[in-house]
């Protein structure tokens, strides 16, 4: 049986980060209430730093660390904004990180990995390449293994997101997140039960990757699907510790399809004036395409990022 984290895990964690982490705005609109038929609460995290939630759970397991366990630097393997969010977590303790990426990752995002600091070992394009690459560099060089999502610390870094909207609008009825590897998810399904307990969590997925959903149906962990959906950032299948949490404390996941996720971007942006990525969008296009299950309820809604190629909003919002 897995100890979770605990209300006051998630509580000690918003101290750590506090010096660090943007404490993000929570935004209404009063036409995508009318439009949702619901009350929605958007906690913005595509304004925090590095453009997405992933600082957080980042800065709480660097500042968690022992000064002889930071010693030997931190490493992880992501090819987004966890490699980005784990080199500024580690320059702000003034240690080294290393960071193992497929050698195809977007050249902004390895510029960006290199900007704050982070070494920067390339492997081929697959989940299997990673995880060996990086277990070969641990066991010549040590280090502390900071994984993506399937780690406590990240997990409750990830919690404090979903403690602030809670703290901000008081008690939702529901609040929805996105879900790939399930640390955002998770996160939130922790901080829902414990903050707002007689609140429903729920998971966003895109159709064309809905791992998650499965996984949660059928009681084992699925791998993910192929990429096909433009929601990139919710590629990866969940960890043995998300999908404990995630099968225990979220009512359901909700599977979208691409033309929603598009809708809800475009909404974002005409509607409140926010640059929101494919995957920051999801939640918002669930409780879209799901409307009877949002009707006339109160609905904290997580964006989870913003980090966006302008030049390609016009392939990204173009409908099939």
């Amino acid at each position: 049986m897995m100890n979770f984290p605990s209300p006051a895990d998630i509580r000690e964690a918003a101290e750590r980060i506090r010096p660090y982490a943007h404490r993000t705005p929570v935004m209404t609109s009063a036409q995508l209430n009318r439009l949702a038929g619901c009350e929605l609460h958007f906690k913005c995290e595509n304004l925090q730093r590095i453009g997405a939630f992933k600082i957080r759970g980042a800065i709480n397991a660097v500042f968690s660390l022992s000064d002889s366990e930071a010693a030997g630097g931190v490493a992880t393997h992501s090819s987004g904004n966890h490699a980005q969010a784990l080199a500024l977590a580690a320059s702000l303790r003034g240690i080294k990180a290393t960071i193992v990426m497929p050698e195809n990752a977007p050249a902004v995002k390895i510029a960006a990995v290199k900007g704050y600091g982070g070494n920067i070992i390339f492997c081929k394009p697959t989940h299997e390449a990673r995880e060996r690459t990086l277990q070969e560099f641990l066991d010549a060089s040590g280090g502390e293994l900071i994984h993506p999502y399937n780690d406590f610390r990240i997990i409750t870094g990830q919690a404090t997101a979903g403690m602030e909207l809670i703290e901000e609008i008081g008690a939702p009825d529901a609040v929805i997140a996105p879900v790939g590897g399930g640390g955002l998810l998770s996160g939130t399904s922790l901080s829902t039960t414990y903050f707002a307990p007689d609140a429903d969590t729920y998971g966003a997925e895109p159709a064309l990757a809905d791992d998650a959903y499965r996984s949660i149906r059928d009681g084992i962990i699925h791998p993910p699907l192929p990429p096909a959906t433009i929601a990139d950032g919710l590629l990866t299948g969940l960890g043995e510790k998300t999908f404990a949490v995630i099968s225990q404390h979220t009512r359901r996941i909700l599977t979208v399809e691409e033309d929603t996720i598009r809708k809800a971007m475009q909404l974002l942006m005409e509607r409140m004036k926010l640059v929101v990525e494919p995957s920051g969008a999801v939640a918002l296009a669930a409780v879209l395409q799901h409307p009877k299950e949002f009707s006339g309820k109160k609905v904290g809604v997580i964006i989870s990022g913003g980090n966006l190629d302008l030049s390609q909003i016009p392939v990204l919002l173009q409908t099939s």
